[in-house]
């Protein structure tokens, strides 16, 4: 059987072939899922977020590669002129892995969520990726066999992701649980607790904690390079930025009615749910969002240039 490496070679000179895919991205580049501007903020913030995501990824010493689908061409490390394109489209479809085969074969525009986005990335060579949150089960598994398919493309795919857990909306120790089940380390940055996206803790661990960088990317590089396999990278939102449990709940049993009135489901609720959760706080659930993908940024940076050096540039 072949190795996930040897996967994922293969699958990235296919898509060289057949002209599918544009590479731009180096190595020690910090791959960045296009969902987050898409579908995560308001539109208004979108590109403010992505310039500024830009700078400080710069700052820290790596360089940025957004990842999406450009009319149906996939690429690793967009430039200004196609995120702008992209932000502009009246409607951009969420991707991930079960459809993008058909936004390349249409031709269309999309926005890779981070199972795409890790797959795509790590065909053009990058090891680390910055997030908000993963993907996870969602409270309502009962009712409905509802987990992210990021899951199963971090277990199989070899990059580092760095996030402040699972959003807070979703079955925060059951995805912990699911990490476990798949064999997916969660790595805490600074924290012996897996946090929860808005929140900075949750009841449930991490299995170890590093607080230097340097140490930090040598063990990813390790890991990596032992398994083949993605690592989880939990860093929690600022402290000055988080919410606090009592207002999480109050504003999100309020965002649960509000959206369960209007029924939207499927690949719409996250959305329409981060909506509601935004007016119904005044803004601050949007601040920690966007207070958290921007520190996220910062250590992936810095994950990335202390990567031990295997001539990669």
């Amino acid at each position: 059987m072949d190795s996930a490496s040897e996967v994922l070679s293969r699958y990235g000179r296919l898509m060289e072939e057949k002209c599918v895919s544009i590479f731009r991205g180096r190595p020690r580049d910090v791959a960045l899922e296009t969902t987050l501007l898409c579908h995560g903020v308001p539109a208004a913030e979108a590109w403010a977020l992505a310039q500024r995501l830009k700078e400080i990824i710069g700052e820290n010493g790596s360089r940025p590669a957004f990842v999406g689908v450009v009319r149906g061409q996939s690429v690793v490390g967009m430039s200004d002129a196609e995120l702008e394109q992209m932000l502009a489209e009246p409607v951009v479809p969420k991707v991930n892995l079960s459809n993008i085969g058909v936004i390349l074969h249409r031709g269309q525009w999309g926005a890779t969520t981070v199972g795409t986005t890790i797959s795509l990335a790590t065909a053009a060579g990058l090891r680390v990726m910055a997030t908000g949150g993963i993907g996870g089960v969602h409270r309502d598994y009962g009712q409905c066999w509802d987990i992210s398919a990021d899951l199963a493309a971090i277990a199989r795919t070899p990059m580092a992701v760095v996030t402040s857990g699972c959003k807070s909306i979703l079955d925060v120790a059951a995805t912990r649980e699911a990490l476990e089940t798949l064999g997916i380390p969660v790595i805490g940055y600074r924290t012996d607790v897996f946090p929860a996206f808005y929140l900075r803790e949750s009841p449930v661990s991490v299995d170890a904690r590093f607080d230097d960088p340097k140490d930090l990317a040598a063990y990813l590089a390790f890991e990596i390079g032992r398994t083949g396999r993605g690592v989880i990278v939990a860093n929690p939102v600022p402290e000055a930025d988080a919410l606090t449990p009592a207002d999480w709940e109050h504003w999100w049993t309020a965002a649960q009615a509000r959206v369960s009135a209007d029924s939207p489901d499927g690949r719409d609720r996250t959305p329409a749910l981060l909506a509601a959760l935004h007016q119904l706080s005044g803004g601050a659930t949007l601040a920690a969002n966007l207070a958290l993908v921007l520190e996220n940024a910062r250590l992936a940076a810095r994950l990335s240039r202390a990567w031990p050096d295997d001539g990669a540039r």
